[in-house]
């Protein structure tokens, strides 16, 4: 840890921003910011992987709330599962948007070639009509891929974009669906909604590639 470095991003601005540099050393002292403004970006996320690894050992069931946010209208909040979206007799969507679906080959084949070295993060809201298109078919792929359930933690979102723990903040998911690829720690690639080809397997797949 930097001795007597701020906390907050507001510190580290208020600490640069106060200070009167002359030109010889305002280069150094800008390196040094830098260094410790990257310093602290790197904390922030190693503190959230720590706490998605917690989450995922802590709660091998599910840990969630469910909230009414419109009227006859279903939120689940917090981690939950597919059996979850399978049982519910409201969520007729489940299982009438896995009819048809045939997955993306490349998707398919970079799933199981590498499922053993990645874990998926699922943001989702059982409120959203792109969540109940697209989360179906994803485990859908996932059983045509032979990915390990264990490795897949799917998180339900209010309308707000929020769950436990301020996690879409710190992973700056903005719409749902989201998917995330991690690997190591690190996040290798996302899939937000139907993706850039509109089709949300063949994004997964495309990222896929990309993989040593």
């Amino acid at each position: 840890m930097i001795c007597g470095a701020p906390t907050t991003l507001k510190g580290l601005n208020n600490l640069f921003h106060s200070c009167n540099f002359n030109k010889c050393s305002s280069i150094f002292i800008h390196s040094q910011y830098s260094f410790a403004l990257n310093f602290f970006y790197m904390k922030q996320l190693f503190f959230t992987i720590c706490l998605l690894i917690a989450s995922f050992a802590g709660f091998s069931q599910q840990n969630f709330e469910i909230i009414s946010e419109r009227a006859n209208e279903k939120t689940f909040k917090g981690i939950i599962s597919r059996e979850i979206l399978e049982k519910d007799t409201s969520f007729h969507w489940y299982g009438e948007n896995q009819k048809g679906y045939t997955p993306n080959k490349d998707a398919i084949e970079g799933l199981s070639k590498h499922k053993d070295s990645i874990h998926l993060i699922a943001f989702m809201g059982t409120w959203c009509e792109d969540s109940h298109v697209i989360i179906p078919k994803f485990f859908s792929l996932l059983d045509a891929s032979g990915f390990p359930k264990n490795k897949v933690t799917l998180i339900g979102v209010d309308r707000k974009k929020t769950t436990f723990s301020d996690l879409t903040g710190a992973l700056a998911i903005k719409n749902v669906p989201t998917i995330m690829i991690m690997k190591n720690g690190r996040e290798i690639g996302r899939v937000v909604e139907y993706g850039k080809f509109g089709l949300f397997d063949m994004e997964l797949g495309s990222i896929l590639k990309t993989m040593n």
